[in-house]
């Protein structure tokens, strides 16, 4: 996400001198992507962050994949995931390929007994039930429900939620995940077309300064590994930095969609971009205003996507017997489109109040174990009259 922004202390020049009060020094980092060519911070810690006491154990977390090809429509029902107390252990891959990982989680605690790194992909969460705040090593960032929290791969973080009853779609993105090209300028900065701007942002806050030694147990995952390292000093013990490569949350009702006299094909829905996929979010709003418009999308294929819809909220003008937390897929391959009546009746309708996410991936996704024991078996024949 091309845009500055600071916490803490940091010295005036980069790569200098940057003491403490005792006279020590403070240990900078560069925290950086595509090698020193992508987007960094530049981060000041009490401790060396280097530091490993012990690697404690190793578990292959990688989806257990059920159905690698497939040419079936899926329609899962995301909310008959049973919950979980841990973070971890609750979030489940649901659909799989080699640029990302989709899946749902449902913890009933926070993540507090230890910190988590994501060392193979940048993640975003979404959440659909629950609040509370996401704590990471550069700051803070309240979420509620519809906000989108973008964490970049590397980022050591914990979650706090509020209650019990929590639900979250998450993707993790082997590929770095960007605003649309289209909606920035040369500079970097978001367009005046663009459906949201960077006031929208939720940025971090209230930087957290751990100067504690300890035992402090890091699981970190990579390529496909869950590893339990234990660090001898707080991980949050951060006092400062400055540079773009942070988190951040976007709330979904902050998103302004773009209509039109006829419909809108689903890239104007667009919110974040990778090299292998993207994420539009569907909102309340106006429906097309051509005197002969139909609101309803028309049949397309997917020719060289796949097509995911997870269903937040509202009434889902386009499907029948649709209900929040459900999942559809359309592979690639054939044509799909709204459900037997939904084309005629969205004629003379003026608005929807429908509120989903949608990700198309251009590489084919396979199914898990887990997708299967959420999966109704019978969505694929749902178009016949």
């Amino acid at each position: 996400m091309p845009i500055y922004h600071k916490l803490g202390k940091i010295p005036p020049k980069r790569h200098t001198q940057f003491r403490k009060s005792d006279g020590g020094l403070y240990y900078e980092q560069l925290f950086g992507t595509i090698g020193f060519d992508g987007m960094s911070v530049l981060m000041y810690h009490v401790h060396r962050p280097t530091m490993i006491r012990e690697v404690l154990s190793e578990t292959d977390v990688n989806p257990k994949i059920a159905i690698q090809k497939s040419i079936k429509p899926r329609l899962l029902k995301g909310f008959q995931l049973p919950a979980e107390d841990d973070f971890l252990a609750s979030r489940k891959v649901l659909l799989a390929n080699m640029d990302v990982h989709i899946g749902l989680t449902a913890p009933r605690q926070s993540l507090h007994s230890y910190f988590y790194k994501n060392a193979d992909a940048d993640e975003l969460l979404f959440i659909h039930q629950g609040t509370g705040t996401l704590r990471t090593q550069l700051g803070n960032i309240p979420f509620e429900y519809g906000d989108y929290l973008v964490i970049p791969r590397g980022m050591i973080y914990q979650i706090d939620f509020d209650g019990t009853d929590n639900r979250l779609l998450f993707a993790e993105s082997f590929h770095a995940i960007y605003t649309p090209k289209r909606y920035r300028n040369w500079f970097g900065q978001l367009l005046e077309h663009s459906p949201f701007c960077e006031r929208d942002y939720k940025l971090p806050q209230n930087l957290e300064t751990h100067d504690e030694k300890g035992d402090f147990i890091v699981k970190i995952k990579k390529q496909g590994v869950l590893y339990e390292l234990l660090y001898p000093t707080h991980p949050f013990d951060v006092v400062g930095w400055d540079g773009y490569n942070f988190p951040y949350g976007f709330s979904i009702h902050h998103f302004e969609p773009i209509t039109g006299r006829i419909h809108q094909p689903p890239p104007v829905h667009q919110t974040f971009e990778t090299k292998a996929f993207v994420i539009c979010s569907f909102c309340p709003r106006l429906y097309d205003y051509h005197p002969q418009a139909i609101p309803a999308p028309y049949n397309h294929s997917n020719i060289d996507s796949d097509e995911i819809l997870y269903y937040v909220d509202g009434d889902f003008m386009s499907r029948n017997n649709i209900e929040k937390g459900h999942i559809t897929l359309h592979p690639g391959g054939i044509p799909h489109g709204p459900a037997p009546g939904a084309y005629e009746r969205s004629i003379g309708k003026t608005s929807t109040e429908e509120l989903a996410v949608m990700i198309d991936t251009f590489h084919p996704l396979s199914l898990t174990e887990e997708a299967l024991k959420l999966d109704d078996m019978r969505y694929y024949q749902s178009w016949i009259e």
